[in-house]
C-alpha cells in the first residue's frame, strides 16, 4: 500500500558525520537534543542512522523560520560547539525542501 505521509511543501535538515573516537557525554546529549527538538514550533518528525563512526540524521520542519529558530537555540547552540570540540571529526549540513512525499508499507 502506498500512502501520502505530510502534505503540502516542508524541509529535511539532514545531518551527516564522522564521529571522533571521543564518546563521552555524547549518547546523553543526543537524547537531549532529540526530545528538546520534538519541543520546538514546527518540528514534525525525526530519523537517525549510525553505523560505526558514520551518522545520518535528518529532521523535518514545517517552515524555514523553525529550522532558523531551532539553530538559534541556546542549548542546541551549546551541542553544536560540543560536536565541533570533541564528538566529530567533521559534519555537513544540508538543508532541502520537500515537495512531494509518498511510502510504501504493508
Amino acid at each position: 500500500m502506498t500512502k501520502h505521509i505530510q502534505k503540502g511543501t516542508y524541509y529535511a535538515v539532514i545531518f551527516t558525520a564522522k564521529q571522533s573516537d571521543n564518546t563521552e557525554g555524547y549518547a546523553e546529549m543526543t537524547k537531549k537534543m532529540t526530545e528538546l527538538s520534538k519541543n520546538q514550533k514546527g518540528f514534525i518528525g525525526i530519523e537517525s542512522v549510525q553505523e560505526n563512526k558514520n551518522e545520518i540524521t535528518v529532521s523535518y520542519w514545517e517552515t524555514m523560520e523553525d529550522i532558523r529558530a531551532w539553530s538559534m537555540n541556546e542549548r542546541h547552540i551549546e551541542a553544536k560547539d560540543g560536536g565541533k570540540d570533541k564528538w566529530y571529526d567533521s559534519f555537513t549540513v544540508r538543508i532541502c525542501e520537500i515537495k512531494r512525499e509518498y511510502a510504501f508499507g504493508k
